[in-house]
């Protein structure tokens, strides 16, 4: 029995041999991501937590009373700007702005009928009227003449020759009034009667947009592209005028509220570019897989609180939208780095670069071979500095244009292989505030 025992150990041991060869002989050159080390302005910065918040949110309510006929959404959807929410009976109103119509046609006619004035053929009645008139007052005027001869030869009484000449100026006024109504015909409606046919329009119209404002308020709808998040009435629920129909927020983009000391304002400018970390979104976020989006500064508050002596900055970021849903969500814990300090020019490497696990803070410095594909590796003792966002200070070790490893470098050994995944590109300008505005 002890000799099998023994005989199987030393077949365990010759099995195990190969693997134990191959770890001592190493697994060939570690692939790493490298980066440039180089000299730029940067200022000391901090981390502030902040929640995440909407970048705006409004309760939508109803502008007039009403039964809540449709009821057109629901909590989590994304609704764009003019779409609508709920819809209210509206047969009544709808009658009501369909017969203020009617009215307001029928005072446009009105004021057409005057505007276009006489038509001809009233024109020519008048006209015809008055040569009637004029001729029965000549045929009137000869008789008169007439009787008045036979009066004075006593042929005719008076009684005849008074008739003769009440007929007369009966007729003298008829022609005057024929010409009066002829020459009203011609000059056509007054000027003061044309104006009153237009303040009845008008007011008439104005009655009409009121109706259909009031119509138009039995749809409520949204002012701006959001996301609703609470509703406050359903389907054939009565709404007063003023009640709410549902809360929107808008996240297309997302601002972040942090406070900050008095000491620190004084280094921070509206419009300045910041890193934001949301760290509930580690590998959403960026191809990187990393947490970090940048931000900008849209405001500083210019009143501090009592008791803590912090200003409130507001930092605002674009959001990914993803299958119509805000990636960044409202409430989520964010980090913001906010300059604390004036800006000074350091040497620069990736946070990433430095190991910090062993005696003294070190990078490992690539030497490469035929082209910058592979190399080897070695470690440099630097003197780490101030932190800025994704960016450490060193001291001056290492030249400008040196290339270090910024992933990767956490099992190196000096000397080791290494092939070149890729290379970070270093930035283009210095992290410095824009101009104050």
């Amino acid at each position: 029995m002890k000799h099998i025992f023994s005989s199987l150990a030393t077949v365990a041991a010759v099995a195990l041999l190969p693997a134990v060869v191959v770890h001592a002989q190493g697994r060939g050159p570690q692939p790493v991501v490298i980066a440039e080390v180089y000299d730029d302005f940067v200022f000391p910065t901090q981390e502030f937590v902040g929640t995440v918040m909407p970048e705006r949110t409004a309760v939508i309510g109803s502008a007039v009373d009403g039964r809540v006929n449709e009821y057109l959404i629901s909590e989590g959807v994304r609704v764009e700007a003019s779409d609508p929410l709920a819809k209210l009976l509206d047969e009544t109103i709808r009658l009501e702005v369909v017969s203020a119509e009617a009215e307001l046609e029928l005072r446009q006619r009105e004021l057409d009928e005057l505007e276009a004035g006489s038509r001809p053929e009233e024109k020519e009645q008048a006209a015809a009227q008055l040569q009637v008139a004029e001729a029965r007052k000549h045929l009137a005027t000869q008789r008169l003449e007439r009787i008045k001869k036979l009066n004075e030869a006593r042929a005719t009484s008076q009684d005849d020759l008074d008739e003769a000449y009440a007929q007369v100026i009966e007729l003298t006024a008829t022609i005057a009034e024929r010409k009066a109504a002829k020459k009203l015909i011609d000059d056509g409606p007054r000027i003061e009667k044309i104006q009153q046919a237009q303040a009845r329009r008008d007011m008439q119209a104005a009655v009409v947009q009121k109706l259909k404002d009031q119509h138009k308020k039995h749809t409520i709808i949204t002012r701006f592209a959001g996301y609703i998040v609470t509703e406050f009435t359903e389907q054939g629920a009565w709404v007063n005028r003023g009640d709410p129909i549902a809360e929107v927020a808008a996240l297309d983009n997302v601002d972040i509220e942090v406070h900050v000391l008095e000491s620190y304002i004084p280094h921070i400018q509206r419009g300045m570019t910041v890193e934001v970390q949301i760290p509930s979104l580690l590998g959403v976020l960026n191809p990187e897989g990393k947490p970090i989006v940048q931000g900008q500064v849209i405001s500083i508050i210019p009143k501090a609180d009592d008791r803590s002596r912090t200003f409130p900055v507001k930092v605002r970021v674009a959001n990914k939208i993803a299958d119509g849903f805000p990636t960044i969500q409202a409430g989520m814990l964010a980090r913001v780095t906010l300059p604390i300090g004036p800006r000074t020019q350091n040497r620069l490497v990736p946070k990433d670069a430095l190991v910090l696990g062993g005696a003294s803070p070190t990078v490992w410095v690539v030497d490469f071979g035929k082209d910058r594909s592979s190399g080897t590796v070695r470690p440099v003792p630097v003197r780490p500095g101030i932190s800025s966002g994704s960016k450490s200070a060193i001291g001056s070790e290492l030249p400008p244009g040196t290339m270090v490893v910024a992933e990767g470098n956490e099992r190196l050994q000096p000397g080791a292989a290494v092939v070149v995944l890729r290379e970070i590109p270093r930035p283009a300008t210095a992290s410095a505030p824009p101009a104050s505005k």
